[in-house]
């Protein structure tokens, strides 16, 4: 009687634990992307094929790319990558496809935030330093004002011989 409430709290624990699996972006038919041809196809013809892309450059050379990525991750953890297909198509500026080039997973650049903070370059200054820290530079002679620091009166910019 006792091993039944142990063994239902085991596999409710463990169905939390199942793995899921995700796919964002485009859906790829190797055969579609294959038929695209440089020197043969257009902006129009490619779009008729492959659809919009999932973006475009915006700025030099006119490329289309369609992103596709599969995922996985278990219960509320953060989804991690699996595999990754970016088809780059570049145009020529009358319009017709100059190359067509695939990359993967390998290619993308991953960027590790560091916790909370910006890391800078320089010293290190804590509470005090920031605030009290310009206690006695104002007027400090090499610091700012009149040369040596002092109130800049005297003679009119003549010099005695």
């Amino acid at each position: 009687m006792r091993l039944a409430p142990i063994l239902l709290i085991a596999a409710a624990t463990l169905g939390g634990c199942a793995q899921l699996r995700s796919h964002q972006g485009y859906v790829v038919d190797a055969e579609l992307v294959n038929s695209v041809q440089p020197g043969v196809d257009t902006r129009e013809s490619v779009g008729k094929v492959l659809g919009q892309p999932s973006f475009a450059s915006q700025f030099g050379e006119r490329n289309w790319y369609y992103v596709s990525r599969n995922s996985k991750s278990y219960a509320f953890n953060k989804p991690h990558p699996t595999d990754q297909l970016t088809v780059e198509i570049s145009f020529a500026p009358n319009g017709t496809v100059t190359a067509v080039r695939r990359m993967g997973l390998d290619e993308v650049a991953s960027i590790s935030p560091d916790g909370k903070t910006t890391p800078t370059l320089g010293r290190k200054r804590g509470l005090f330093q920031d605030l009290f820290g310009n206690i006695g530079t104002v007027g400090a002679a090499g610091v700012g004002g009149a040369p040596g620091g002092g109130t800049g009166g005297g003679g009119g910019g003549r010099t005695q011989p």
